[in-house]
This record gives structure tokens, C-alpha cells and sequence, in this order.
């Protein structure tokens, strides 16, 4: 709930809104005023919300690779935890020679040292798949950024890059190469 308000409020004072009387802190009338894209913005909404600064800066299509991205790491937590949990319990059954039957699927497969090698893969993938987690959110704020950024770029209509193939003729020698030849107009 705290982190909610925070956010809030970081938004509104990044709004550029005077939070003691509600106004504008220029003084030009709102019919004049030229809404700029603020990249702070985009990146503080996307760090409260993953997605939110994508959505800020109508990409909107990226929205849901993002949530698809969480998705699919989420559920490899969730996964690896599981399976971590399972192999420890496992392993500690084996080792106490106590088997109460709720991991006799893993104790009557494996022997304790298969069962300890489960436990080091599984907590390795779990902490795998928690810095990737990690990253995709890391991702996510820079994508806002960037592209709150590049919002007001203006890319030029006469601006082109030609791709076509190329020969190459080597000086001094009967030799000829291919290669790919760029060419950019603007």
C-alpha cells in the first residue's frame, strides 16, 4: 500500500503540477500549452506497473509480450520451486531413513546422491529463472524510457536505406568477392 502511494505520488509532483494550489507552474494559458512526453514519467509508471510507460507511450502492442514475459517466468518459479522443495524433502527422508510416504515416488527412484544432484539443479534453475525475472522487469522500465525518448523523433520521409548485393574487385588480383552494399539516402 505504501509503494502504491509513493508511486502516486511521485507522479504527481512529476506531472508537473504545483501540489500546494493545484495549478500549473507556468503561467502560459492551457490553449498555448504544448503537452510534452516526459521520459521521467514513462520510466516511473513502468517501474510501479510493468507495462504502464508502454501504455504512456502508446505502444500498446508491447503490453502483452510483457505480460506473457512475466507469464512464462512466473510459472518457471513456481516450477523450480516446487521441484526444489520436493528433492530436499526427498533427499532429507533418505538420509533419516524416515519415510512417511509422501516422497516415496522420489526416495524409491533415486538414491541420495541423485537426490541431492535434483536438489543443486533445481535451485540453480530457481535462481536462474529469478535474475532473468529480474531482468525482464530492468528490461521492461528501460523500453519505457527509450521510447518515451524517442516519442516527439521525427524521422524525415525522404530518409532511406537501400540493401542490395555488391561485387568487390580485389586491387591486383583476378579475384572478385560478394558482399551486401548499404546505402543510406537522406
Amino acid at each position: 500500500m505504501r509503494a502504491i502511494l509513493l508511486c502516486l505520488t511521485v507522479l504527481f509532483l512529476a506531472s508537473g503540477v504545483n501540489a500546494q494550489t493545484g495549478t500549473l507552474k507556468t503561467t502560459v494559458p492551457d490553449s498555448i500549452l504544448e503537452k510534452k512526453h516526459s521520459p521521467t514519467k514513462a520510466t516511473i509508471m513502468s517501474a510501479c506497473l510493468p507495462g504502464l510507460g508502454q501504455i504512456y507511450n502508446h505502444k500498446y502492442w508491447k503490453v502483452p509480450i510483457i505480460y506473457a514475459g512475466f507469464g512464462v517466468l512466473t510459472y518457471l518459479i513456481v516450477f523450480n520451486t516446487n521441484e526444489y522443495l520436493n528433492y530436499q524433502c526427498a533427499y532429507i527422508e533418505k538420509n533419516n531413513g524416515t519415510s512417511n510416504g509422501n516422497y516415496k515416488y522420489l526416495t524409491d527412484k533415486y538414491t541420495a546422491d541423485e537426490l541431492l544432484s535434483g536438489v543443486e539443479y533445481y535451485r540453480r534453475n530457481l535462481e536462474i529463472s529469478v535474475l532473468v525475472s529480474a531482468l525482464w522487469y530492468a528490461l521492461n522500465i528501460i523500453d519505457a524510457t527509450v521510447d518515451a525518448h524517442l516519442f516527439t523523433y521525427n524521422i524525415n520521409k525522404e530518409l532511406s536505406l537501400r540493401v542490395g548485393p555488391a561485387v568487390i574487385n580485389r586491387y591486383g588480383t583476378p579475384e572478385v568477392s560478394s558482399g551486401i552494399r548499404l546505402c543510406l539516402d537522406f
